[in-house]
């Protein structure tokens, strides 16, 4: 059952500054109906799977839609979010995985796409960074991640970055990696950060 904070807003007798008294009232009423956050039993594991109380979610379409209203906040912590629930959960590594590659064009031309493991299409450039880093436990050599949206990242899998690996080149500072949509990107993995 969703919980609903019952603590008043902040009075305030005067709009925020260039808002309007309508605005101010429409953001009093939405911290007034903010879900209380909650802790909610799910983890992701490093390979990309979802787990419930510690099952495994067998269904792709529930996963995707977990996915959708995934969101990953300043401090690091991942929350599933809609309008009537909060809740936070853990993720292992990444949240997804980049599953396959569709590579277009050649040298500085070159467009590379990466496709998660739930379906998202990510356009590797200045707005989706590839970069090469250690995982989140700190632990082993670094690996492949790619920016999928606001702060949640894929893991590259093995066959994906090896495809990559194929493609290296020279860049600009001598160190191996590949170009995407105008930008150079390091796979170097003693030299990347």
């Amino acid at each position: 059952m969703t919980q609903y904070s019952d603590t008043p807003p902040p009075n305030s007798s005067q709009p925020p500054e260039g808002g309007s008294q309508a605005e101010l009232q429409q953001a009093e009423l939405q911290k007034l109906h903010q879900p209380v956050p909650q802790e909610f039993d799910i983890r992701i594991a490093a390979d990309g799977s979802w787990f419930h109380e510690g099952g495994l979610i067998g269904r792709p379409a529930l996963v995707k839609l977990f996915a959708s209203v995934l969101q990953r906040e300043a401090d690091g912590t991942y929350w599933l979010v809609t309008p009537v629930e909060r809740g936070r959960i853990e993720v292992e590594d990444a949240p997804f995985i980049g599953v396959s590659v569709n590579i277009e064009g050649q040298g500085l031309e070159q467009q590379i796409t990466i496709t998660t493991n739930v379906g998202d299409d990510v356009p590797v450039g200045i707005d989706h960074i590839l970069a090469m880093r250690a995982p989140a436990s700190g632990a082993g050599d670094l690996r492949p991640y790619v920016v999928v949206r606001d702060g949640l990242e894929a893991c590259l899998s093995r066959p994906v970055f090896y495809e990559l690996a194929a493609l290296s080149v020279e860049g600009p500072g001598g160190n191996l990696g590949v170009w995407s949509h105008g930008q150079f990107f390091e796979l170097d993995g003693e030299t990347a950060s």
